[in-house]
């Protein structure tokens, strides 16, 4: 579903239009409300970018754990409580909360990652930074993609 990576910029609203073969995806599931949460990748913050439906779909697994486990409460407390509901604009844009935008430390460019089920929203030097760590250990580390059984 959501491939690639896109440049795009955040307006001084702090609103962005969602990538245009992403908005196709989103269509596709028929689907014009994301739930955006914080998310963070080798120590480095971003934005995860889920359709409603799959995002629902995460709920309802979590719904299914002891929600007493500390790890859970932990989990929820990170991933769950910063989400935020956001709509797609008629011109295909999301507002991204302040809080979120701060977190991410998203200025004026931001970089959309494709992840399968979701997107990443970055910071575009530290997606810059976070691909290039994540390029050179899979080049120097092929028996990753054994383990990935790909």
């Amino acid at each position: 579903m959501f491939r690639g990576n896109f440049e795009h910029v955040v307006d001084d609203k702090g609103r962005v239009a969602i990538p245009a073969r992403f908005r196709e995806a989103l269509s596709g599931l028929q689907e014009e409300r994301l739930v955006v949460t914080k998310f963070a990748h080798r120590g480095r913050h971003c934005l995860d970018a889920y359709p409603l439906g799959s995002w629902r779909r995460l709920e309802k697994r979590i719904l299914s754990k002891n929600r007493f486990k500390p790890s859970v409460v932990g989990f929820t407390n990170y991933y769950i409580a910063g989400a935020h509901e956001c709509q797609l604009d008629a011109q295909g844009r999301i507002l991204i909360p302040e809080l979120l935008r701060d977190y991410a430390e998203l200025g004026r460019d931001a970089m959309f990652a494709g992840d399968i089920d979701k997107f990443r929203i970055w910071n575009k030097e530290t997606w810059r930074q976070v691909f290039a760590e994540d390029e050179r250990v899979v080049l120097e580390n092929p028996e990753l993609l054994g383990e990935l059984e790909l």
